[in-house]
């Protein structure tokens, strides 16, 4: 069995209330970049934007000592209930962000942030939309991460964070970099456009986000690490 699949597997049996983000090909390519992280029993992992609590899971799986923040109250719900279901001790609290998290320190934060490019100027402040509108270039949350998760990374700790390649991974690297880390792209993958994604094609043509002859999405992994 392969890992691609183990990992689908996986996701496959999380719980997701409605209106929670349901692990999706984002959610397994940021997995299997944790699988190469070799973390050391006891390292303590937060998770940012949980969700289904999918990728804190799999870091309790590896050993880590894990919290997992979400700002909707369904998604920390959701991460709790998988939590108990499938026997893995996750902290899970409701956080903007590290704002529930003064001063704390980590040797690893993953991320999977709100990313889709979006017609409104702002991301939407309820319901499912919450897990992917990111504003007109995508970066709205993006770059906020890019200015805090670094002040809570310990020496040598590590960030992963996904997004797509329509917000400019050269613009996340400049940024983390400017922020004291080493970053780079760590993986990629093409996959489908999504029904979001399908359903503002047009708009994302005009602006110039996509080529006309695209039909699928770039992943990108950015990695970063605190000298």
């Amino acid at each position: 069995m392969s890992a691609a699949l183990t990992e689908e597997t996986r996701t496959a049996r999380l719980m997701t209330l409605p209106g929670v983000y349901t692990p999706q090909h984002d959610t397994r390519l940021l997995m299997s970049a944790l699988d190469r992280e070799s973390l050391t029993p006891g390292s303590e992992v937060l998770d940012v934007g949980t969700g289904s609590g999918a990728l804190a899971l799999h870091a309790a799986r590896l050993g880590a000592r894990v919290t997992a923040v979400d700002i909707a109250h369904r998604a920390v719900m959701t991460a709790r209930l998988n939590s108990l279901l499938h026997g893995r001790p996750v902290t899970v609290r409701r956080s903007d962000l590290l704002s529930a998290l003064p001063g704390r320190t980590y040797d690893l934060i993953i991320c999977n942030p709100p990313y889709v490019p979006s017609p409104g100027p702002r991301p939407t402040g309820r319901g499912a939309a919450r897990a992917w509108e990111a504003g007109t270039d995508g970066r709205a949350v993006l770059d906020r991460i890019c200015r805090v998760v670094p002040e809570a990374l310990r020496p040598g700790g590590r960030l992963l964070l996904v997004h797509s390649g329509l917000c400019d991974s050269d613009v996340t690297l400049r940024r983390l970099d400017d922020a004291g880390l080493r970053a780079r792209v760590s993986a990629r993958a093409s996959v489908p456009l999504g029904p979001v994604l399908r359903s503002r094609l047009r708009w994302l043509r005009e602006t110039g986000l996509m080529d006309e002859a695209e039909t699928m999405e770039e992943l990108v992994v950015v990695r970063a690490e605190r000298a």
